[in-house]
């Protein structure tokens, strides 16, 4: 057998294979997918909302927080050195909510704002909020529940797309919804590898103890859920609550956006590549299944990539020596296609991702998504969209390598 057919199989395999896990997974737990954690017990907590330049979305945000329906110690915004109004807005809104708390700074990061506000907080539990994020109002109420173990170090929802109207916006729609339903699958096996920025529940002392926020990652939220791991906490899903977000509008964002959480996935990598199969769910499931995620649309693409390239290279000697010898160039028999079991492989794993997508579409729901999905759109972001990914992973490593880390 050719080596690329090797390649080619085991890359088949383990594709099938993460696709055979959360189908597993999910026929297990199917029953219970929606149920969270009640509780009696009532948390103090304090919402930290890191800002720069965010003078379109934070006041709306600070609305949303103050409206949901579980009593909060203090909102406490973490300006980091913005040039517009935003810090003007937030002093007008003190005026409107007394538990509103404004932290003037020089720009430094928002990890660096958070361990600021961390710091400050007076609440039991800790929760960030993105200043374009908007949580639903049972949100926090459905996540404190998860605190009662003590095991628990944190706690996320589901986000979705607050604007959706374009192609682009409905492309990170399907996206959305798919993560936060894997997530809550990897939930079951205590593999959840992120709790992202748009809405995070954390206990604020185990957040001290393991040092807070890197200030060196470009995804903060994928460091400290690593690092909640590697101390042996649990990091917990709720999918019967949400979060709305403020997704890329363009192409250009979409991408930088992208290239950033490749980038800091690099470095959570590099970082703790010491873990990498030492005891504990963090080395001997996060990271793998992270790394071979991350680099699996990678090796399809180079595969992809080799294949045109010596089928065109093949074409090209063909038709040379064909002119030379006077041949025919185009026969019968050059019209035919012969599939092979890879093929035919390829197609049966496409056709069970796109029935598992379309079923993850119908679990996920929140108020805001009520339009049917578009049979166009998800065909495009099954082929197109998610075939862009490996391309930028390519940008990624050249920054990772280079030390190029740019949040924007």
């Amino acid at each position: 057998m050719e080596f690329l057919s090797v390649v080619y199989l085991v890359y088949m395999f383990i594709a099938i294979y993460f696709l055979l896990f959360y189908i597993l997974v999910y026929l297990h737990n199917r029953k219970n997918l929606f149920d969270y954690a009640r509780t009696d017990k009532k948390y103090t907590i304090s919402v930290l909302v890191p800002v720069f330049n965010e003078e379109k979305t934070i006041e709306n945000t600070i609305n949303a927080i103050f409206e949901v329906d579980y009593s909060i110690e203090e909102l406490i915004v973490l300006n980091d050195g913005s040039t517009d109004n935003t810090r003007k807005i937030v002093e007008k809104l003190k005026k409107k909510y007394p538990k509103l708390k404004l932290i003037n700074k020089k720009n430094s990061g928002k990890a660096d704002s958070l361990n600021k506000g961390i710091e400050l907080a007076k609440g039991e539990l800790v929760v960030v909020v993105d200043a374009d994020s908007y949580p639903a109002k049972d949100s926090f109420g459905r996540l404190v529940g998860y605190f009662d173990d003590e095991k628990t170090g944190a706690a996320t929802c589901v986000f979705v797309p607050r604007n959706k109207n374009k192609f682009l916006e409905k492309l990170q729609d399907t996206e959305y919804r798919v993560i936060a339903f894997t997530r809550k699958l990897l939930g079951y096996v205590g593999a959840i590898w992120v709790t992202p920025g748009p809405l995070a529940m954390y206990r604020k002392d185990v957040l001290k103890k393991i040092g807070g926020f890197d200030k060196n990652n470009l995804t903060e939220d994928i460091e400290i859920t690593w690092n909640l791991a590697k101390h042996g906490y649990e990091r917990r899903m709720c999918l019967s609550t949400h979060a709305t977000t403020s997704v890329p509008v363009n192409l250009k964002a979409w991408y930088k956006q992208r290239r950033r959480w490749n980038i800091g996935g690099l470095q959570c990598i590099s970082k703790y590549k010491g873990e990498f199969f030492e005891k504990g769910m963090l080395g001997m499931f996060i990271l793998p299944f992270f790394t071979i995620q991350l680099f699996l649309g990678l090796i399809g693409l180079s595969i992809f990539v080799y294949l045109i390239f010596r089928r065109a290279l093949a074409d090209l000697l063909f038709a040379t020596y064909s002119i030379q010898i006077g041949t025919p160039i185009l026969t019968r028999n050059s019209l035919f296609i012969t599939p092979s079991f890879l093929n035919y492989l390829g197609v049966i794993i496409f056709i069970t991702g796109f029935i598992f997508t379309l079923v993850v579409l119908g679990i996920v729901k929140t108020e805001s998504l009520l339009k049917k999905q578009n049979l166009f759109n998800l065909i495009f972001y099954l082929i197109i969209y998610l075939a862009v990914y490996p391309v930028i992973l390519v940008s990624a490593v050249y920054n990772f390598m280079t030390k190029n880390y740019k949040w924007r």
